[in-house]
Parts: C-alpha cells; structure tokens; sequence
C-alpha cells in the first residue's frame, strides 16, 4: 500500500486519520505542522500527504505553495472544517488534488485516499 504523510496540529487527529488509514494498509508519516510536513515530504517522498488547513507556522495555503516552489509533485489532500467554496476553489488552484470537510468518515476517506492515489486527483 501507500505511504501517507499527515500534517495537523491536532495529535487527536493525527491518531484517528492514522489509525483509519493503518487499517487500510498504509504506512503512515507524520508532521505537526506544515513546516515540519514540507521537510519530511521532501526527505521521506511519501505517496500522498494529507493536510489540515488551519495550522500555527505554515498553514495548508503556505504549504501548498511552499511544497510547488520547493518541487514537491506528491499529492496533497486538504482536510478542513472550512465549508466555503471559495475555501475549496483556493485550495484545488493552489495545487491540491483534493479537499474534503471534517469530520471525516471512513469510507470517504478511504474512497478519497484511493482515487487520489489512482489519479492524482479527486
């Protein structure tokens, strides 16, 4: 299976995407910000990278454009409890294959997780 790279700030959230995606079969990475996201995606090359928006040092926005500039082609994800669809619309322009909204069920994820990684976008 895939090697999925989690970005938040929030442990609780980290445990629970892990824990889901664990149980699908992928090897999980994980980051406490954005910062720390970009370093590991850049050193580990996972197979996709999930993404909390709002974070404390580099939130999802300056990830995303932080990940291009530094040539990061991995797909990024972006889990959000945002609804707007200006929110969205930023985040697809910006480069990321997909957004979904917090909380996130198992089987969305999971359907997500596979589509992105089968095509690179959602």
């Amino acid at each position: 299976m895939a090697r999925v790279l989690i970005i938040d700030d929030s442990s609780f959230q980290r445990r629970i995407l892990s824990s889901l995606l664990e149980g699908s079969g992928h090897t999980i990475l994980s980051a406490v910000n954005g910062r720390e996201g970009l370093y590991t995606a850049v050193r580990q090359k996972p197979d996709l990278i999930i993404t909390d928006l709002l974070m404390p040092d580099l939130d999802g926005f300056a990830f995303l454009r932080e990940a291009k500039t530094a040539g990061v082609t991995i797909p990024v994800l972006i889990l959000t409890s945002d609804i707007q669809t200006a929110t969205k619309n930023k985040c697809l322009a910006l480069g990321a294959a997909g957004v979904m909204n917090k909380p996130v069920k198992k089987e969305s994820l999971s359907e997500m997780v596979q589509q992105v990684l089968c095509t690179g976008k959602e």
